[in-house]
């Protein structure tokens, strides 16, 4: 093979492997990102008759009634920065006729032992109601308009009965 044949199939060599590796870079750059597998915020644990429940150990979502704009992402930092768990936070449904002037716990079990937590945290008097959040997982507190800030409350609770509850899983063995 002459020098000027040989330098013609390397570089023709060459030029198929860099167009390989571009089409194969581009392939790479324009696939999607690989969806992150779906955690739960908490999950269920059973809690004997006894044992303490303390904040970290207690999703809050948060529901705005009120007309006061942000008031549902305030509450929750400030449930944040007693060390319960965020949940969601949203404004209440629109089908739905609220009316919360300070605060409301909606929870189907007033003795639930995270739902007396996060009452011994708002304004004295506010009431635990039977009704569906619709959030899935955790505690929900609405809020209304005369809505100002939490208690310093209970830093546990002892759980009165076995039960079992949605607990963060970095905090479900203590």
């Amino acid at each position: 093979m002459r020098d000027g044949a040989r330098t013609a199939a390397t570089l023709t060599a060459l030029v198929v492997l860099l167009l390989g590796a571009v089409m194969w870079g581009w392939s790479q750059v324009t696939a999607p990102l690989p969806k992150a597998p779906e955690t739960k915020i908490c999950t269920d644990t059973a809690v004997r008759e006894g044992e303490k429940i303390y904040p970290d150990q207690v999703v809050v979502n948060v529901l705005n009634a009120g007309r006061r704009e942000g008031l549902a992402g305030r509450t929750q930092q400030l449930f944040s920065d007693q060390e319960f768990v965020a949940g969601e936070r949203d404004n209440t449904p629109d089908d739905m006729d609220v009316d919360v002037k300070s605060a409301q716990v909606w929870a189907a079990d007033k003795s639930d032992p995270a739902v007396r937590l996060v009452k011994s945290r708002l304004p004295k008097g506010t009431p635990v109601v039977d009704l569906d959040s619709g959030f899935e997982l955790g505690i929900t507190v609405v809020v209304g308009d005369e809505f100002e800030t939490l208690r310093p409350g209970k830093e546990s609770v002892t759980v009165k009965q076995d039960t079992t509850l949605c607990i963060p899983p970095a905090t479900a063995n203590r």
